[in-house]
């Protein structure tokens, strides 16, 4: 899987040519997609730092080549049920603006390349549910993606609990 990503990295300016790249990755029963440009690296779940207090979605950290990540299982935080843990369990990096995070998810599907008038819209949810981090939504193959904002979901109030538990780990 990693080298199909590489590979489909080294034709980006291909995949802009037709449209934004994302990679897809599904929670539970559903497949969520970030923008490629955001990811640096996919790695299998290890070993984390549990940060004492820290709330149930910040796994906690680990060290990569020097950077101190923190860990968020998007299962938990999307409140998608019990996480599972195992040798297939996938820990997206992504590269964001002011930090470097990284994201359990269930699994790693593709890169799909997307134009603009293919993501639609996402519905009116009021101000019961928070959907701001929701760019947009898009089928592909017969699939429903939700294309997420993944910098502003990652930089929300609550996420700022992660730059707490990074902090508290240097």
């Amino acid at each position: 899987m990693a080298e199909q990503i590489a590979e489909n990295q080294d034709h980006s300016e291909y995949g802009r040519l037709l449209g934004q790249e994302y990679l897809t990755f599904s929670l539970g029963e559903e497949y969520y997609a970030v923008d490629i440009l955001k990811v640096q690296e996919i790695r299998g779940y290890g070993a984390v730092t549990k940060i004492a207090n820290a709330p149930s979605f910040i796994k906690g950290v680990i060290n990569l080549r020097g950077v101190i990540v923190p860990i968020i299982d998007l299962r938990i935080k999307f409140n998608l049920g019990k996480a599972h843990y195992d040798e297939f369990t996938i820990v997206i990096v992504l590269n964001l603006t002011d930090r470097v995070v990284g994201m359990v998810v269930d699994g790693v599907s593709d890169v799909v390349s997307l134009a603009g008038d293919d993501i639609k819209n996402p519905p009116d949810f009021s101000a019961n549910f928070d959907s701001e981090y929701i760019l947009g939504l898009a089928t592909v193959d017969e699939q429903m993606l939700i294309i997420t904002d993944i910098e502003k979901l990652m930089s929300s109030e609550e996420m700022a609990l992660v730059d707490k538990t990074k902090a508290i780990a240097e």
